[in-house]
C-alpha cells in the first residue's frame, strides 16, 4: 500500500510502497478515508516526542473498516469510524474506569506505531476504541475531530466545566485552540482568544469570539480587563512556559487551568504562580484527548450545527502532499485552520 514515511528526523517525509498492515486479534483495519495533519505529528518528526524509524505519521483519522480480527464483538467490515489518537488496552484497571486516555499500555497510531498517512492502518482493542460515524459527518469532517476538537472538547466540558455566559480564554488559536473557541460558542460562553497573528485572530472572530487580542504586553492583564475580573475557564492551547502562566495568572477566583499545548524542553517545567493557586482556589488540570465512549455528546454538537468541524479545514491535500503539508507546520507565516489528507480522493 501507499504510506507517507521519514526514514530520519527532519527529513522531508516521502510517498512510498510499505507492506499492508497485519490484523491484531483484538483489533481491525480501517481503509483511511481522510487523516488530518497536526502539529503533534511535527513534534514527532523533528524529535521531540521520539519514534521508532522508518516512521508513518497520522493520528487524526476516519475511514472505513476492511478487516476486523477475531477477538472483535461489536464491529464488522464496512462500518464507517473515526478512534481517539489515545487507544486503551481495554483491560487494566484504568480502562476498567473508563479513562482509556491515559491507559499505561496504551497505543497511539502515528506515534507508538505506524499511522493513518497510508491506505490503510491498524486500530488496536476496536471494542473500546472505535467511534460509529453518523452518516452526516463526513470523512474530512471526522479527521478533525480524533486529536484536536475531541481533546478541545473534553478540556472545556470535562475539566472546565464551562457553563453558559461564563468567560472562556483561548491562548493559541491554532487547530485545539480555534476548536475550543468553537466549543465554547456552541455553549453558550463568552469567548476571548488570544493569538500572534492576526489571521488566525480574525478566524478565531468569524468563529464566534467576542473578543480577541494579540498577545504582546501583559497578556494576563489584559484577559482580566476584558472579562471583569479574570476568565472562568482557560485553556493554554500553545504549550510554552509563557502562555501556561498567563493563562493561569489570568483567571477569577475559582478559576479553572486546562494545560492543553504539550511542553517540550525548557518549558516542561514552567514557573507557575502558586501563590496565586492558592490564594484564588484555582484549579489547574492536564487533557490528553477523550476516551471513544465520550464522543457522542460531541457528535451530536456537529450533528445539530452547533459545530461545524468544516469549518476549520484551511485546505484539503491528497497523499502526496501530506510529507509536504506536515513540514509546512514549522514554517512561519503558515495559513490558520486545519489542513486534511483526502486519502481516499
Amino acid at each position: 500500500m501507499r504510506a507517507v514515511q521519514y526514514d530520519a528526523y527532519g527529513q522531508l517525509p516521502r510517498l512510498v510502497d510499505v507492506p499492508e498492515p497485519v490484523c491484531p486479534p483484538a483489533g481491525v483495519v480501517v481503509a483511511v478515508g481522510a487523516t488530518g495533519v497536526c502539529r503533534s505529528d511535527w513534534h514527532a518528526w523533528q524529535g521531540h516526542d521520539p519514534v521508532t524509524l522508518p516512521h508513518v505519521p497520522g493520528h487524526e483519522l476516519a475511514g472505513t473498516v476492511v478487516e476486523v480480527g477475531p477477538e472483535v464483538r461489536g464491529w464488522a467490515v464496512g462500518a464507517r469510524v473515526t478512534t481517539p489518537f489515545v487507544g486503551g488496552c481495554g483491560e487494566c484497571e484504568t480502562c476498567r474506569e473508563g479513562d482509556q486516555q491515559v491507559c499505561p499500555q496504551q497505543t497511539q497510531p502515528g506515534f507508538t506505531y505506524a499511522g493513518s498517512f497510508a491506505e490503510r492502518v491498524v486500530v488496536h482493542a476496536a471494542d473500546v476504541n472505535l467511534v460509529a460515524l453518523p452518516d452526516e459527518v463526513g470523512f474530512v469532517a471526522a479527521a478533525s475531530l480524533g486529536c484536536r476538537f475531541a481533546t478541545a472538547y473534553r478540556a472545556v466540558t470535562g475539566h472546565g466545566r464551562l457553563a453558559a455566559g461564563q468567560w472562556l480564554a483561548v491562548h493559541g488559536c491554532g487547530g485545539v485552540g480555534l476548536s475550543a473557541v468553537m466549543v465554547g460558542v456552541a455553549l453558550g460562553a463568552r469567548v476571548v482568544a488570544l493569538d500572534p497573528s492576526p489571521a488566525s485572530r480574525r478566524l478565531a472572530a468569524e468563529l464566534g469570539a467576542e473578543v480577541v487580542l494579540d498577545t504582546d504586553g501583559d497578556v494576563a492583564g489584559a484577559v482580566r480587563e476584558v472579562t471583569g475580573g479574570g476568565a472562568h475557564v482557560s485553556l493554554d492551547a500553545v504549550g510554552s512556559a509563557s502562555t501556561a502562566v498567563a493563562s493561569v495568572a489570568g483567571l477569577r477566583r475559582r478559576g479553572r487551568h486546562v494545560q492543553v499545548g504539550l511542553l517540550f524542553g525548557a518549558d516542561t517545567m514552567p514557573p507557575l504562580p502558586m501563590d496565586r493557586v492558592v490564594a484564588y482556589e484555582l484549579e489547574i488540570y492536564g487533557s490528553h484527548g477523550m476516551a471513544a465512549h465520550d464522543y457522542p455528546a460531541l457528535l451530536d454538537l456537529v450533528r445539530s450545527g452547533r459545530v461545524d468541524p468544516q469549518r476549520l479545514v484551511g485546505r484539503v491535500v491528497g497523499l502526496d502532499q501530506a510529507g509536504d503539508a506536515l513540514a509546512g507546520l514549522g514554517q512561519p507565516g503558515a495559513p490558520p485552520g486545519l489542513t486534511v489528507v483526502d486519502v481516499a480522493g
